[in-house]
């Protein structure tokens, strides 16, 4: 008898500074899970926990990953250092902080220096950056591109029904 050859299942880590950005991101491991990617998900702060961001990154190929997302508020570092220990996509989540309602993320990761990139979706934009991963991961994986197609057809079909719902209102007016 010969072996069967199982195909890799898309996998995506989550990473967040802190527990409290579990809120936004939920969304963004839903969606994952929804397109039947693989998640894994962890706490590791690139301020307080350096030598295990770094060790994380550098290990994400190898131990499976495709993609890596990463969510963090204020200084929001995360992202970045991570991308410059992986040559895996990064996708930054600025998390909505009190100082500045998240700019001060969004900014931290957005201005990334020449050589390191990090794919940046908006504040507290979780649903979006798992998305991004499942288009990112349909390159290589045709299945994940026919459920993009349908979820696409899927929004579109939504917006239909609330332009007729519109146009019932209306009339009555």
């Amino acid at each position: 008898m010969g072996v069967t050859n199982v195909e890799k299942k898309p996998k995506v880590a989550v990473v967040m500074g802190s527990d409290s950005d579990f809120s936004v991101l939920q969304n963004c491991i839903k969606v994952l899970k929804q397109f039947d990617v693989e998640v894994s998900a962890i706490v590791c702060s690139a301020h307080r926990t350096p030598d295990k961001a770094a060790e994380f990154a550098k290990g994400a190929e190898e131990n499976g990953f495709d993609v890596i997302i990463a969510g963090a508020g204020k200084a929001a570092h995360l992202p970045g250092v991570l991308a410059a220990f992986t040559p895996l996509p990064v996708i930054g989540v600025p998390i909505k902080s009190s100082t500045m309602d998240g700019l001060d993320s969004l900014l931290s990761i957005v201005q990334m220096p020449s050589g390191i990139p990090v794919a940046t979706v908006a504040i507290d934009g979780a649903e979006n950056a798992a998305l991004l991963a499942v288009q990112i991961l349909s390159t290589a994986y045709k299945d994940l591109r026919d459920k993009m197609k349908e979820y696409k057809k899927q929004l579109e079909k939504k917006v239909e029904e609330k332009n007729k719902a519109l146009q019932e209102k209306i009339k009555e007016l």
